[in-house]
């Protein structure tokens, strides 16, 4: 697998080295297609002997999301750069590393085989890049850092490869183990009902203005920027902002301009159809609904309460279980990080990937992300904070994981919600760092 240093550049405190690797799409057989592997690492031009400081290497979130484009070592990463030079990983098919769209898919053949292919995509693939990494760099162990989906990719890294791990940190990612995709979004909802009910008690208002605009697209024809209609389901997707310490409170922003006068009576304000279409395209990230319900794919320990094994559109289905998420319902409740199908119909960044996606949905042999047998022995030290009203990463099975991990520690708080490393990721940094620390005198 061949190692390369494309460029290193200095700028602004911080010293950037590009990696490429070449690694194989399938690990069961090394010696076949190859594919990119890009990494950036980070170090302080401002600490003394940066050059010499462990690695720490990030997970991000996801999936389908690159590593962070930073320009200067703030928040988290200049906490980290302290004491360690920090990897930022594509992770496969995501940024510089084979990219994998609408474009580029099709390349790989028909719909078998462009499914074949992200079979390799999840977090199993990702954790032996992680280590094929590792490895190219000469080092005999690493800290990691999962932020969301991180976290899990940090479940299976422990599960697959602890003998490569230093300590590891985890920041609203701790996955349930056991169980059908059916049961993430059976606790999920109903705390996406519950933050709904928290926002309008700060902002009663904005549940009027919500309704009227649910009624207004009912009667009138209004548009994204590209074209595409606006649907009730899609002024629902505005619930991303619900994962958020501070963002959360960006929604009102948006909904106080909802509408503008204009000759032909009132209309929905063009700030505010931008702010549909930044949460309603996947046009930078379309692995995230793609692959999103493989994440939770267990052939042994993944079966739903009616014995199906596939995840079959599992956040849909769920739905009907919660009528008030539902876009006919009389006041519809906005939706978060749920992927449903009708998503592979209306965004153009999607709607070629259709059948790739229909099929994903319908595989019931995926393999197990998780040893239990493994994780239940576990010897590498592991921190990991929980909030408490995390509207993605149930608190309840996080709680659950963290107990099937031995030696995990848990820092609960209900002071941020799941992105809560872009408010305080700093001080989130150091109290993981320190709480995987050998205790004074051992």
């Amino acid at each position: 697998m061949g190692h390369r240093i494309a460029a290193t550049h200095t700028y602004r405190g911080l010293r950037a080295t590009e990696h490429y690797l070449d690694v194989p799409v399938d690990y069961a057989h090394p010696e076949g297609e190859q594919i990119t592997l890009f990494a950036r690492e980070l170090v302080s031009t401002e600490v003394p002997d940066a050059e010499q400081l462990p690695y720490l290497l990030y997970l991000q979130g996801g999936p389908g999301g690159a590593g962070p484009r930073v320009t200067s070592l703030s928040g988290w990463i200049g906490e980290a750069a302290k004491s360690f030079r920090v990897i930022l990983m594509d992770q496969r098919g995501t940024g510089l590393s084979s990219p994998i769209n609408r474009q580029s898919l099709p390349l790989r053949g028909d719909v078998d085989a462009q499914v074949a292919y992200l079979r390799h995509f999840r977090a199993d693939s990702i954790v032996h890049d992680a280590e094929a990494l590792r490895r190219a760099l000469g080092l005999e162990r690493w800290s990691t850092l999962g932020q969301s989906y991180g976290g899990f990719i940090t479940l299976t890294y422990l599960s697959l490869a602890p003998e490569g791990l230093e300590r590891c940190l985890v920041t609203g990612g701790l996955a349930a183990l056991t169980g059908h995709a059916e049961r993430i979004y059976r606790h999920t909802y109903p705390r996406m009902a519950a933050r709904a009910a928290e926002y309008f008690g700060w902002y009663p208002e904005d549940r009027v203005t919500l309704d009227r605009v649910f009624a207004h697209v009912d009667q009138v024809s209004e548009q994204l920027p590209d074209g595409r209609p606006v649907t009730r389901g899609v002024v629902q997707m505005l619930g991303n902002h619900f994962g958020g310490n501070t963002r959360v409170h960006a929604l009102h922003h948006t909904l106080e301009q909802a509408f503008v006068e204009t000759v032909d009576g009132p209309r929905l304000s063009d700030a505010f159809l931008d702010a549909l279409h930044q949460q309603a395209s996947r046009a930078a990230n379309p692995l995230y609904a793609l692959m999103h319900e493989s994440i939770y794919g267990q052939s042994t320990l993944g079966v739903s309460d009616d014995g199906r094994v596939e995840t079959a559109w599992a956040a849909q289905r769920v739905a009907e279980e919660f009528p008030d998420f539902l876009p006919d319902a009389e006041q519809p409740l906005l939706t978060g990080e749920m992927v449903f199908d009708w998503f592979f119909e209306y965004d153009p960044a999607l709607a070629p990937l259709r059948g790739v996606a229909e099929a994903l949905n319908a595989v019931n042999d995926w393999e197990d992300l998780y040893d239990l047998d493994v994780l239940a022995t576990n010897t590498v030290p592991v921190a990991a904070a929980v909030y408490t009203d995390d509207v993605y990463v149930d608190r309840d099975l996080s709680l659950e994981t963290a107990g099937r991990v031995r030696g995990l520690k848990v820092w609960e708080t209900d002071a941020f919600h799941h992105d809560g490393i872009a408010d305080d990721g700093a001080a989130i940094f150091a109290r993981l760092l320190t709480m995987t620390q050998p205790a004074a005198g051992a």
